[in-house]
């Protein structure tokens, strides 16, 4: 083996060795049992991102663990056209070389399209193969696929004829910079700073005006009607009246409804019907006109008149405030902080647009797989999050699935020029259904990204049609994705598989949390606190960066990222490779066995340490307890692996005892086993170094707990030997004797069986705390000078002659013991500070306690060692 591990060296190495091997393809004609999972594909729109990293991360490791267990796994890669924002990248592309989509036509940009897609899926392919994800590439899947557009046709066609698709002109959110519907999802709401514009509208008699309060007077110009909350006193002379828009002259009357909220402004509210989704609501109610005069790129229309036609709405707002003013119908302005929608994929300012659009019925979809997850049969995890998913789906409302974008799935959907039918059909239809008339066009729209995506866990496997693949690897078994993506994708996915399959998609669901830095900020390019998931892997590994986000997943909670965390565990991969650099040095070409009645103490101690482990692990990846898992394995492999195991078993290694020697490669094979999943690259390199190895570490068998290994009374023995050691280490570190200082040492086990274990393992003993020779006493000799300690099992000591500059050492002691007197004496001063004790943090009143108890047990430990001179 090389001295130091080089990951950027081996790591394409031995995915290309996985790949070519078919370790990760998925078997139809296999006995084994079967484990099955989709990826949540990755938008087709640059490159991954360390949520990214995350999400991949954490199934790779459950697929890996599957795979080695004898499972026939199938992990299914695929990637997501993502409609508008992948049509807003290439839009971006073509205007910094000076063009427009509409200058290119639709077909044109298509093309430019699908030279993006190439290229954005070529990156990140490459990508998820460099963070080390065992996917199945055979089974590789594009939404855009025409096998999972046909399985997008075939789910609307069905839908529509059952009457749960339908179209409607109606009030949608819409993005005028996308120039294109959003669902509500697709809508986030910032709460910014604006302002409340109080108008004064004239009653028609003259007599009076009632004042109306808005933060959007340019849609004022749209208004026809008033409305107050009939049990509003203030208005109880206002019913029946009417008033006169300001600036146009319409005459609108004054109506009541209890939805209008009597504490916003004045009580009485301007109704727009084309612009506000409860004006809208209003004007159906009370069948009003509507009147549209924002139209779809965000500019006043010829309906708001010839003075303000043109004019974006920002710009036209302020027009309409400046003519309020001249005029006298503008009261007053007040700074008013309200929530804003924008829009998810540009951050534009949406409008609300009426237009005709295709909806989707979901309640009664919803209510099946609501009634899937109460029945167990698709579980959350955490569970907290099937409250959420309950709340959400129980108040569903009907789902806008047209995109007027060019970018998607063009909804099967054809009109007669001649007689107006509407034809919905999964193939081209040849005449009109209705007329004969063979003069058809088809609808422009295309569907919401998610449709397509809400399929995926089955078009994926070939469905409409019964293919092999469908039958033996649907249900899935296991998601894992972001809490972000629930609502769009998870419940979507869950309503389409009860609906078009009878079963739920997958199993489990898995909910991981969102990556922040160190100091728990959210990452964005602007803060400048990304770190980009490819410049970590060059520079600490894969398996660094893996283990750092799999060991930092609790189910549900954010994680805090910083580069620091990442090269801690890069030391962690370093270790692993010196430990096993170590014991591969030690071996000789030996035939390896172990004979039972030749182990050794720490043999049989670290072979049920390992099995103790191997238990635990199972157990945490059965349950998702990453965190846990990672934890255990690396206290075992640093704390007990590397700083006692290898440590004590060099002395027989000395002695060619082939049992140890067998023992120590055996459960460095076992550890490498049990890391794979979690470090695949470094834990391949090793495995095949060692001897006897099979044809890959990723399909070999992944360890499991033999009870025969478990032994307790070596444990216990070990727990003697490895506090006493700690306890003379202490001492020397305590008293600044150096570790490749021999010393003398002296013990007063606790009792006769203390005193024999110690006795029978004095060798290791000696090795490990560096000593020139160990005694065994009932009291330590008065007359020499003895640094000492104690732990439940022994008092411990050293003979202070070991120590040369006794004056020195002196003198050490007491500059360490002033030192400490002049900390104690600030806390002490702190302790008794009123205004400390009353406005401090509970926190800090409690760490400032405990250091200075701290402090005053470490002042007597060195005043004792100070006596002893």
């Amino acid at each position: 083996m090389e001295k130091s591990y080089n990951p950027g060296k081996i790591e394409e190495e031995w995915y290309r060795y996985w790949e070519q091997n078919k370790f990760f393809q998925g078997d139809i004609y296999s006995e084994k049992k079967i484990f099955s999972m989709v990826i949540p594909p990755p938008n087709i729109t640059g490159s991954l991102h360390m949520g990214h990293a995350l999400t991949y991360s954490l199934p790779d490791v459950i697929v890996r663990w599957k795979r080695k267990q004898g499972f026939d796994t199938m992990w299914l890669p695929g990637f997501d056209h993502a409609g508008i924002a992948t049509q807003i990248i290439v839009e971006k592309e073509l205007l910094a070389q000076g063009v427009k989509k509409e200058d290119l036509g639709e077909e044109k940009f298509l093309e430019k399209l699908w030279e993006w897609k190439k290229k954005s899926k070529a990156l990140i392919a490459n990508q998820l193969r460099r963070l080390g994800c065992s996917l199945d590439w055979s089974r590789e899947r594009f939404t855009l696929d025409e096998g999972l557009s046909r399985a997008v046709r075939k789910v609307f066609v069905s839908l529509y004829r059952e009457g749960l698709i339908y179209r409607d002109y109606y009030l949608v959110n819409w993005c005028p910079r996308c120039r294109t519907a959003i669902s509500d999802l697709e809508v986030i709401n910032k709460q910014k700073k604006g302002k409340l514009y109080y108008i004064k509208y004239p009653i028609i008699d003259g007599s009076d005006f009632i004042v109306v309060a808005t933060t959007r007077p340019e849609t004022m110009l749209g208004d026809t009607a008033i409305a107050v909350n009939p049990e509003d006193p203030k208005y109880i002379n206002y019913a029946g009246k009417k008033a006169i828009l300001p600036l146009v002259g319409r005459i609108l009357p004054i109506i009541h409804d209890e939805r209008v909220e009597k504490e916003f402004g004045t009580g009485a509210v301007k109704v727009t019907p084309a612009h506000d989704p409860l004006d809208f609501e209003i004007g159906k109610n009370k069948n009003l006109e509507i009147i549209k005069v924002i139209d779809e790129s965000g500019k006043m229309n010829m309906e708001a008149g010839q003075e303000f036609y043109g004019l974006d709405r920002i710009e036209a707002r302020e027009r309409i405030v400046k003519k309020l003013k001249e005029q006298k119908f503008l009261m007053k302005i007040e700074d008013y902080e309200h929530s804003i929608g924008h829009c998810q994929r540009c951050d534009s300012v949406i409008e609300y647009n009426l237009s005709w659009q295709w909806f989707m019925k979901v309640k009664p979809l919803a209510e099946r797989a609501v009634q899937v997850v109460k029945e167990g049969r698709t579980k959350f995890i955490p569970e907290n999050w099937e409250k959420i998913y309950f709340d959400w789906m129980e108040n569903i409302h009907d789902w806008c699935i047209s995109r007027q974008i060019w970018w998607g799935h063009r909804l099967p959907v054809w009109y007669c020029k001649e007689c107006n039918e509407i034809i919905v059909d999964e193939e081209p239809p040849i005449k009109c259904s209705k007329c004969k008339n063979s003069d058809l066009r088809q609808e422009k729209d295309v569907l919401d990204t998610w449709f397509s995506s809400a399929l995926w866990p089955f078009s994926t496997l070939g469905w409409p049609d019964k293919t092999e693949d469908l039958k033996r690897y649907y249900p899935t078994d296991l998601l894992i994705t972001g809490f972000d993506i629930i609502f769009f994708w998870v419940a979507r996915m869950i309503m389409m598989g009860m609906k078009f399959l009878n079963g739920v998609p997958f199993r489990k669901v898995f909910i991981n949390g969102l990556i922040r830095d160190e100091h728990g900020q959210k990452m964005s390019k602007s803060k400048g606190n990304i770190v980009d998931p490819i410049d970590a892997i060059d520079e600490f590994g894969v398996d660094a960066l893996r283990f750092t986000l799999v060991s930092s997943t609790v189910a549900g909670m954010d994680i805090a990222l910083s580069k620091g965390k990442i090269f801690g565990y890069k030391t962690f991969v370093n270790k692993i490779w010196n430990a096993s650099r170590f014991v591969l040095m030690n071996y000789r070409g030996e035939d390896l066995k172990i004979m039972e009645e030749e182990l050794t103490l720490p043999d049989k101690w670290i072979r049920s340490k390992l099995n103790g482990l191997v238990k635990r692990i199972n157990h945490c990846l059965e349950n998702f307890l990453f965190h846990e898992a990672c934890e255990e394995i690396y206290h075992f492999i640093w704390h007990q692996f590397c700083d006692w195991y290898v440590e004590m078993v060099k002395l027989d290694l000395k002695k060619r005892k082939i049992t140890s020697l067998s023992n120590l490669i055996f459960t460095l094979k076992d550890i490498l086993n049990l890391l794979h999943p979690f470090m695949p690259f470094v834990t391949e390199e090793i495995y095949q170094k060692l001897p006897n190895h099979g044809i890959s570490i990723c399909v070999s068998e992944y360890p499991k707990e033999r009870k025969e290994f478990e032994d307790i009374k070596a444990e216990e023995m070990m727990d003697v030997i490895i506090e006493t050691v700690k306890e003379i280490r202490k001492i020397r570190v305590e008293n600044r004797i150096p570790p490749q200082k021999k010393v003398e040492v002296y013990f007063i086990p606790s009792g006769e069986e203390i005193d024999q274990i110690l006795h029978k393992n004095i060798d290791y003993i000696q090795l490990l705390v560096n000593a020139k020779g160990i005694n065994f006493v009932s009291i330590f000799p008065e007359d020499k000078r003895i640094l000492k300690g104690a732990c439940r099992y022994s008092e411990a000591g050293i003979f202070l002659h070991e120590v040369e500059d006794l004056e020195g050492e002196k003198l050490r002691l007491k500059k360490e013991i002033e030192k400490i007197n002049r900390e104690m004496l600030l806390l002490e001063e702190r302790m008794k500070n009123k205004d400390f004790i009353e406005k401090a943090p509970q926190k800090i009143i409690s760490e400032t306690h405990n250091r200075y108890r701290e402090l005053t047990g470490l002042k007597k430990k060195l005043e004792d060692s100070l006596t002893k001179f």
